[in-house]
This record gives structure tokens, sequence and C-alpha cells, in this order.
């Protein structure tokens, strides 16, 4: 997935010279805590947020363009950058918002720290059999069978309980990813899993076809 399909085009953006009074009504009615100040070209010259505007009224001040905070120091990411960059610039940081820019650095949307909770919760309720599907058109050749004999063997191995392949596809079918991420311990051991199924089953597969 890129930025592109996970940023929100519907967003409010600012103008410089906008009076400080005004935006704190618009950001207040629209309940955005951050927006971003555009030239006339929509490339970002500055940023806002709830406390600047707070700040600007205390202070007393007018125009946008005297609480803006200097772009140089406001992180973007663009359109073609893979999401999971914003994701975790927004983990790391604390970001609420991450803008998003074209190649002629003009805002073309934002990413939301709330639009990537919802995209994660999303995920989390995919059942994990989707998964293994996916996995399937990537090992080509393999049937779901072999797949699901070679889980069988990794998860026994993994937990030591005894499990055969027609339980293991019955517990893939009525899991949820977010239900086998607390049951395997997190979302690396989980991974790994699935590594290991995948290295188990393609060895299995050239054993035979040495045979």
């Amino acid at each position: 997935m890129r930025a592109k399909e996970l940023m929100d085009k519907n967003f409010v953006y600012l103008n410089a010279n906008d009076d400080v009074v005004e935006v704190s009504k618009v950001m207040e009615e629209i309940r955005r805590f951050t927006c971003p100040v555009v030239n006339d070209n929509k490339q970002l010259v500055g940023w806002i947020t709830s406390f600047d505007i707070t700040r600007g009224l205390r202070e007393g001040n007018k125009k946008i363009s005297e609480i803006m905070n200097d772009p140089k120091d406001v992180i973007t990411v663009y359109e073609r950058d893979p999401a999971r960059k914003a994701v975790i610039l927004t983990a790391n940081n604390k970001f609420v918002t991450v803008p998003v820019v074209n190649e002629d650095e003009q805002v073309t949307g934002m990413i939301r720290a709330c639009d990537i909770v919802e995209l994660l919760s999303e995920l989390y309720d995919i059942k994990v059999s989707k998964l293994y599907e996916a996995m399937q058109n990537q090992l080509k050749g393999v049937s779901w069978d072999e797949l699901m004999s070679a889980s069988a063997l990794v998860s026994q191995k993994t937990t030591g309980v005894k499990i055969t392949a027609e339980e293991y596809e019955d517990n893939i079918m009525n899991s949820t990813f977010g239900e086998a991420i607390w049951a395997t311990g997190g979302l690396e051991k989980f991974f790994a899993g699935l590594i290991s199924v995948g290295e188990l089953v393609i060895a299995r597969k050239v054993g035979k076809a040495r045979r």
C-alpha cells in the first residue's frame, strides 16, 4: 500500500493571510487539531496546530502567518512512499497528522493517526484463512492440503500440542488476524510462523521432486 491509498483527500488547508479568529472557528467546526498552510499552488508554506491557534488568540495575533510553524519543521511523505513510512513516523513521533505531497511538492492529502488506527482495526478483523490463501497464491504449485499439513507440523513444533491438518484448518477459518497475533505472542512471532510454514512446505515439495 502506498501513502496515496491511505491518505484523506478531503482535507482543509489554510492561507498565510487567513484571519486567526476565523481559522479557530473553522478548526473547531471541523474538529481538526492540525491544518496545512499552503500558497496559491497548494505547496506547503506552514503548519498550524490547535495549540498555535490558542497562543495566537491569547497574544492577539491577526494573521496565520504570524503563528504558523516553518515548513522545514514539518515532516511530509510523498504519494508514492510506502504507507508504512507514515505509520512509523506517526508512531515514533506521536504525530496527529502527516501531510502527503506529490512530485511538485503540492499537498494532496493527510494521513491521520485516527485513520491508521481504523485501518489496523480492519486488518485485525481479517480471517487468518485469507492470509493463508494469499500465501498459497505466492507459493506456486503448492496445494491447500500441503499448506495445511505443513502448518500443523509447525504449530505442533512451536506449541508442543499435536494437531491435525484438518483441525488447523478449522482454527484459521474461525480466527481473525488480531486473535492469531495474541495467541502466538505478537506480530513478529506470527509472521515468523508463516515463514516457517513456507520454508517447510517448499522443502517438502523439493524433497518429493528428488525422489
